[in-house]
């Protein structure tokens, strides 16, 4: 199994600012990887077994205790990619609100569920456990992308074994401590340094029920490919090429602005970023005048880097592709030259499917604008990738927005604003952006919706 990745021989901290090493982790051995597995599985035979109510305050406590450390965990996310200190911080708070949720909701989201039968029995659907899972997780958010992962399943009573990204062996470990220095169990969550083959290894493990990826198309490609082999269920939350379609606005200058504060979050590095912006056509010059205005606002000596020089390179790749093949570069666009991942935040327009920018997904500060001439044109252009992730469509016409929101291939869309986030919001995709939930109703997909019958009287 070849899983991508950034070639390491190890676990390695790399400070992007610099590109100077900091810190190495050996990966784990085959032994370590043996123990981490019989852990999980003792583990998840009591944790299974205790109550939902002692499971939900282990869990309220371990969101305490990561909120309580939210400082520290921002402080290692900037050292090993780039966030921003305060986007740490939300990012750390969100979680805690995750943890929150379950803890509160955890009762009523595990309820027995009567189903109305012909005859004179009673069938019941309990939700139960199956079992521990492995989470592979990426670095864009490293501590968020854990959280929706691991704390729907540990509430639900399954264990779970997280193997983080190469670039964020810190916050893996600061996790880890973190929720056993609550009080959840040994075993119940463990972070494991396994090298790609050790994924396999994993995955295959009779006792491991489940694997939940977060990355890019070609891991999640290789990891539900070894799923399938050894019938595992896979959730998979991959790539995105969002749509922010701009039907109207009485305020085009307000917009671009949001556009650009939304595209810049997280440095572009996320997911659910809006990597295409449709704009219709007789607001499209003033929008992209109004876009320009902000990125050339942008100090990029101040402004963060990328997570590492190799993601930054990639981007200037994409871009250089398009402007070699007539797109034009209005601002931004410059590669730092020297080792660190800085690339200043960027507006490119006249992009056409003959070019990389338009068919790939820019996991980076690169907002790309097009011209759109009527509502049909935006959808069809909306839907013009292989990618379903999320949407976002504006209109002075509530009506008009969610008309064409409805027609979008996406498992997500929302109606006058970039985003909703929230713990009760199903998270996920369709297409080549993957498959499977996560918040929300995702506490369904590694469940065992178990069916106990009872007959009202016995037979003669």
């Amino acid at each position: 199994m070849t899983l991508p990745g950034t070639g390491q021989p190890s676990y390695q901290v790399v400070d992007p600012a610099t590109g100077d090493p900091v810190h190495s982790f050996p990966y784990a051995t085959d032994a370590e990887v043996a123990e981490i597995l019989d852990a999980s599985q003792a583990a998840y035979l009591d944790w299974r077994e205790r109550a939902v109510a002692e499971r939900t305050d282990l869990v309220r406590r371990a969101g305490a205790a990561l909120l309580r450390r939210s400082r520290e965990l921002a402080a290692t996310m900037r050292l090993e990619m780039g966030k921003p200190l305060s986007e740490g911080t939300d990012e750390i708070e969100y979680c805690a609100s995750i943890f929150d949720y379950y803890a509160e909701q955890g009762p009523a989201l595990l309820a027995d569920e009567d189903l109305a039968t012909r005859g004179e029995g009673r069938a019941v659907v309990r939700p139960r456990p199956i079992g521990p899972l492995l989470g592979v997780m990426p670095w864009n958010y490293p501590c968020y992308q854990v959280a929706r992962f691991a704390v729907p399943n540990l509430v639900l009573g399954n264990t779970v074994i997280v193997k983080h990204a190469e670039s964020v062996p810190l916050t893996a470990r600061a996790l880890e401590e973190v929720l056993l220095d609550a009080g959840l169990p040994h075993g119940t969550y463990l972070n494991v340094f396994a090298t790609h083959e050790q994924v396999e290894t994993v995955i295959a493990d009779p006792r491991v029920q489940g694997v939940s990826l977060t990355g890019s198309e070609r891991a999640g490609s290789v990891v539900a490919a070894t799923a399938g082999r050894h019938l595992k269920k896979c959730v998979l939350e991959l790539g995105g090429s969002d749509p922010f379609i701009v039907l109207d606005s009485p305020d085009v200058t307000a917009m671009a602005a949001l556009a650009w504060l939304t595209r810049i979050h997280n440095n572009g590095q996320a997911c659910t970023s809006n990597k295409r912006m449709l704009v219709m056509a007789d607001i499209y010059d003033a929008f992209v005048t109004a876009l320009v205005t902000e990125a050339e606002a942008v100090d990029p000596a101040v402004h963060p880097p990328l997570a590492s020089r190799a993601a930054a390179e990639h981007l200037a790749a994409q871009v250089e592709d398009a402007v070699s093949k007539g797109a034009r570069l209005l601002a931004g666009g410059v590669l730092s030259p020297d080792r660190s991942a800085r690339y200043s935040p960027a507006v490119l327009v006249d992009v056409t499917e003959d070019m990389r920018a338009w068919h790939e997904e820019l996991f980076g500060p690169v907002a790309v604008v097009h011209r759109v001439t009527h509502d049909e044109h935006a959808v069809e252009l909306a839907n013009a990738t292989p990618y379903g992730l999320g949407a976002a469509v504006f209109s002075a016409d509530p009506e008009r927005a969610r008309r064409v929101a409805e027609r979008l291939e996406t498992g997500m869309a929302t109606i006058n604003s970039p985003s909703v986030d929230g713990p009760e919001l199903p998270f996920g995709g369709v297409g080549r952006s993957g498959f499977g939930r996560e918040l929300g109703a995702g506490m369904g997909e590694f469940v065992n919706r178990r069916l106990v019958c009872t007959a009202v009287r016995a037979h003669a």
